[in-house]
């Protein structure tokens, strides 16, 4: 039995890709996704269709027992009618139970699971390959929410709706064409039922659907409050203001609650209602029925099936209220999802976008203009030719716009004006994938993926051998601290979890493995923002004596504020206020007397090396 099941559960394949990224609006949302597994949703519906026929024909098949009961002597009852006793029996026995089997199988093995992974794995694609800005505007928390409640909510409602909506509208249909056939005074009350729910659902519906959506947001914003805290628990922790989160956390929870109150409320007011509407069909339903019987125009197997069917009906009515709750939370949460997973890319390849060649490594900057969408520009038209090999040192105060000019580089943003060539070539014209390829970088604030610290060496270069990630780290002085890691689960050295964004390393140790990442790399173009701030003095000798050799031969852009670190550089590039106030050797900006020696000034001299002083006398 088991693998036979597990022969269904292959028929879809859950990384299926769809055509083109998901759209908004909320039926397009939905059609984007169905489309891809119509025919089984097909399959799921005719299922449906089986179960509930199968049942009105039980309901039947009581009534017309009854009947021929009535109008057989026992002795002969078996005999006079056994082929209607066998297709009962077929139908009760056989057709019954297969067609549950089928719809069960359809409902846990085939459809909801590999739909689910396959609507999370395409959310997933689409939204990391978000701009950074993206992910710089939201909670990470509440985005991860979105991408992994979508899924089985969008997946849950088209069940629920087959399961329950459309299994209600097949009996109903039944139960009409069998009440007409018995006597067309019998469909009165079905056909008022019928219409007080359907009005019912025009008003309530829309009321039902903003107050679940209202619900499924304020329970985003609590996930991704909660996260944000988890997240930076370390600062929660030193700053000691316990009450100050647990009053803001309350208002978080109070929201959510209050949401999904009110909410509810309105859920309670339509389950009285349809109660209330639920017992005048029976007892209007049963009254007519007794009625005709009493002048001879029902039979009591006919009266039976009557009452029985608007008995289902009504449990399975109410069984849909119960649904409802459901129902309508999942569609609040795929609406609210749909706003974030659905939204298009800001940053995007251009449909004939190449891959970047580096041959030589030159990087031009030609009149750069960039503000974040603001009126203020951060990068106000730039003019800077980096030739190939050249090791240049960017140098500023805070905010004057280095590590915009480099994320640029990186094409995180798209500029507002100028452009930027890597030998001859646009960034804005060749894939983003292949311009970062091109070019490695170590940042001041190093984060690391919860994976082992191999994996992490080894994520710009993922077919490395283990011999060249311990050849890194090695290089990186990161060697001897990695064999004595282990972490919770026993796993030791280089096979050791690191914790989320590496949280189970000091900073300089986070430092060490990032420069053996970049290392490992080896990407023509090399960025160095702050690259060995989080290190101690020994430390730091022995990785600039490492990054010496790794800038051979490479176009080195790198930031600094501790200037000793980057006064040997070929060339010193000064900003202030988004564009270059000077340019030049350490000596030569030095004998200038400007900004630079006003901030060489300020840091006591640099505490320069001998070689850097030897070098700034020449």
């Amino acid at each position: 039995m088991r693998r036979m099941l597990r022969r269904f559960e292959t028929l879809i394949d859950p990384f299926g890709l769809g055509r083109g990224a998901p759209p908004a609006g909320l039926l397009a949302f939905y059609r984007h996704f169905i489309r891809q597994v119509w025919p089984w949703i097909l399959a799921l519906l005719a299922a449906g269709l089986a179960v509930s026929l199968a049942e009105v024909a039980i309901y039947s098949y009581v009534g017309r027992l009854v009947d021929l009961m009535a109008s057989s002597a026992p002795g002969d009852f078996v005999a006079a009618h056994f082929w209607t006793l066998v297709l009962m029996a077929v139908v009760v026995v056989l057709l019954r139970p297969l067609a549950n089997a089928v719809q069960t199988v359809l409902s846990n093995q085939i459809l909801p699971p590999a739909l689910t992974a396959r609507i999370r794995w395409q959310s997933h694609r689409h939204v990391i390959g978000q701009a950074y800005a993206f992910f710089q505007n939201d909670f990470s928390g509440r985005i991860v929410s979105k991408v992994m409640m979508t899924g089985p909510s969008l997946t849950q409602s088209i069940t629920q709706v087959i399961d329950a909506l459309w299994v209600v509208t097949v009996f109903a249909t039944s139960a009409f064409v069998i009440f007409a056939d018995a006597d067309t005074l019998m469909v009165v009350p079905l056909t008022l039922w019928i219409g007080v729910v359907a009005a019912m659902a025009v008003f309530f519906v829309p009321k039902v659907r903003a107050r679940a959506e209202a619900s499924a947001e304020a329970r985003s914003q609590l996930t991704g409050r909660v996260a944000d805290v988890y997240g930076n628990i370390q600062t929660v922790k030193l700053f000691a203001r316990p009450d100050v989160e647990d009053r803001g956390m309350r208002r978080a929870f109070s929201d959510q609650v209050e949401r999904l109150l009110d909410q509810n409320r309105l859920l309670t007011t339509v389950s009285v209602l349809l109660s209330v509407v639920n017992g005048v069909l029976i007892a209007t339903t049963g009254a007519l029925a007794v009625r005709l019987w009493m002048t001879g125009a029902m039979t009591p197997g006919e009266t039976a099936v009557a009452l029985g069917l608007v008995m289902r009906l009504t449990v399975m009515s109410g069984r849909v209220m119960s649904t409802l709750t459901s129902l309508f939370d999942n569609l609040g949460t795929v609406e609210d999802g749909m706003k974030t997973i659905a939204r298009p890319h800001a940053l995007v390849d251009r449909p004939d976008a190449a891959a970047l060649a580096v041959p030589k490594g030159e990087v031009r900057f030609e009149a750069v203009r960039f503000g974040y969408g603001g009126a203020r520009p951060v990068i106000d038209g730039i003019d800077l030719v980096v030739r190939p090999g050249e090791r240049i040192g960017l140098v500023g105060r805070s905010g004057a716009g280095k590590t915009t000019l480099v994320s640029l580089l990186l094409r995180l943003y798209d500029l507002e004006g100028g452009r930027i060539l890597i030998d001859g070539a646009d960034i804005a014209g060749v894939t983003q994938t292949s311009l970062r390829a091109a070019i490695g970088v170590v940042t001041q604030d190093t984060a690391l993926l919860n994976r082992s610290i191999r994996a992490n060496i080894a994520y710009g270069r993922p077919d490395a051998s283990d011999e060249a990630v311990i050849a890194a780290a090695k290089r990186a002085a990161a060697h001897d601290f990695i064999v004595g890691l282990s972490d919770l689960k026993g796993r030791k050295g280089y096979d050791a979890h690191v914790g989320e964004r590496g949280v189970k390393l000091s900073g300089g140790q986070r430092q060490r493995i990032a420069i053996a990442r970049v290392l490992l790399k080896n990407a023509p173009i090399l960025v160095l923002d702050e690259a060995t701030s989080a290190l101690d003095s020994e430390i730091e000798a022995v990785i600039q004596e490492q990054l010496g050799g790794l800038m051979e031969g490479k176009t080195v852009i790198a930031i600094a504020h501790r200037l000793s670190t980057i006064a040997a550089m070929d060339r010193l590039i000064v900003m202030d206020a988004g564009r270059i106030a000077e340019t030049g050797s350490h000596a030569e900006l030095l004998a200038r007397g400007g900004l630079y020696a006003e901030l060489w000034r300020r840091q006591s001299g640099g505490f320069l090396p001998e070689e850097i002083e030897a070098k700034a006398a020449e």
